[in-house]
């Protein structure tokens, strides 16, 4: 009975030590855009849901961090300082679809496509939000939920979504290299990965084991593979929901979406399963608590519609440009260490994450991360 799990921890492994350097980089360039960018200023810049305020909400949400509690917990708090909602959605859904890291993972383990796909798509899903909640969101439901945002209800990661470490003094390169901005890079490093470290294992454990015991015939059935033409629009349709039941969220659904491309859902149905880390329960649960039942159905309903009509854009999109891939080879292998350039990069960047954790622990990172809930 062992033999099962050891093969889905092989799995897991394999694919970890394989995004590993990617990971550290991604953060680490996260780490380093959150330093220079203050949030102090960012609900002034969010005043209503025009085009200038939904494409400044997406460009902040890219260049902040990838967890999607800390992208919900922020996008409460910039509504609760005078952001419109729209754009405070825009800025959640930027914040964990359109960042540097998911892109590098996507290129790592499933190729360049999907990760264009993803940046395409998300841009579509921004506009397509931004539509719907122009027909749809009532300026009472809005002040409803800004009566219920005003209780403060307490979320997951508040205070990694609150902090603001950003260094105001000095040219670019001062703010990077100098000792202060070091200090600030290695905090919001630690904090980053502190947000997001138990969605990466799980999705990495979960991905190993539907790798390793869910058997193909299954997914063949699923996906419906054996119907191309219907599969197109169903694979758009049923990713989204998959997500949801998961419960991952951030870039731990990577690997899963990663084994669910070489099972046979569809291209389409990829980007909508990746997207949809803005709705798995426990996500929709915490947005109950922030905006209160009535807004939060409204959220899910908008945001699974936009998911779904994306993921069917790009697919119709990359698929009349010639763009999706062939074959089904997304990197889902077993265990196998070697002296090639994953290893090489991956002792880098470790030795990058010891100097920035070392940093951390001496400047009171740690004890800062041990006072957040």
């Amino acid at each position: 009975m062992l033999d099962p799990i050891i093969r889905a921890l092989s799995i897991s492994f394999a694919m970890t030590w394989e995004i590993l350097w990617a990971l550290i980089l991604g953060f680490t360039l996260s780490a380093v855009v959150q330093a220079v960018v203050s949030k102090s200023q960012l609900s002034r810049l969010l005043p209503d849901d025009s085009p200038r305020s939904l494409t400044v909400a997406a460009l902040l949400g890219a260049a902040s961090s990838s967890c999607s509690y800390a992208a919900v917990a922020l996008a409460r708090s910039l509504f609760q300082k005078g952001a419109h909602f729209s754009a405070a959605m825009t800025f959640e859904i930027a914040s964990t679809n359109l960042v540097i890291e998911l892109g590098i993972i996507l290129v790592i383990l499933m190729g360049w496509q999907f990760a264009a796909a993803e940046f395409v798509g998300g841009a579509v899903m921004i506009v397509l939000l931004a539509l719907l909640l122009r027909i749809f969101l009532r300026e009472r439901l809005v002040a409803e939920a800004r009566a219920q945002t005003d209780k403060r209800l307490r979320g997951y990661m508040e205070g990694h979504a609150e902090m603001d470490m950003s260094v105001s003094e000095g040219a670019l390169a001062q703010k990077i290299f100098s000792a202060r901005g070091f200090t600030a890079i290695s905090h919001l490093f630690l904090m980053d990965w502190a947000s997001v470290i138990r969605d990466i294992v799980l999705g990495l454990l979960i991905a190993g084991a539907l790798a390793a015991w869910v058997p193909e015939s299954f997914w063949k059935v699923f996906f419906l593979t054996d119907q191309p033409q219907l599969a197109l629009v169903w694979g758009p349709l049923v990713g989204p929901i998959v997500s949801v039941v998961s419960f991952v969220c951030s870039i731990g659904n990577v690997p899963l979406a990663a084994v669910l491309w070489n099972n046979g859902i569809s291209f389409g149905g990829v980007i909508s399963f990746i997207f949809a880390d803005l709705i798995i329960l426990p996500i929709l649960s915490i947005k109950r608590r922030y905006y209160g039942t009535r807004m939060t159905v409204l959220l899910f309903v908008v945001f699974y519609v936009a998911m779904a009509a994306a993921g069917l854009f790009v697919e119709l999109l990359f698929g009349a440009l010639g763009l999706i891939p062939h074959t089904r080879n997304a990197l889902v292998a077993e265990a196998s260490l070697s002296l090639n350039y994953t290893s090489l990069l991956n002792v880098l960047f470790l030795a990058l994450a010891g100097a920035l954790l070392v940093r951390a622990w001496r400047t009171g990172g740690f004890a800062m991360l041990a006072m957040m809930e």
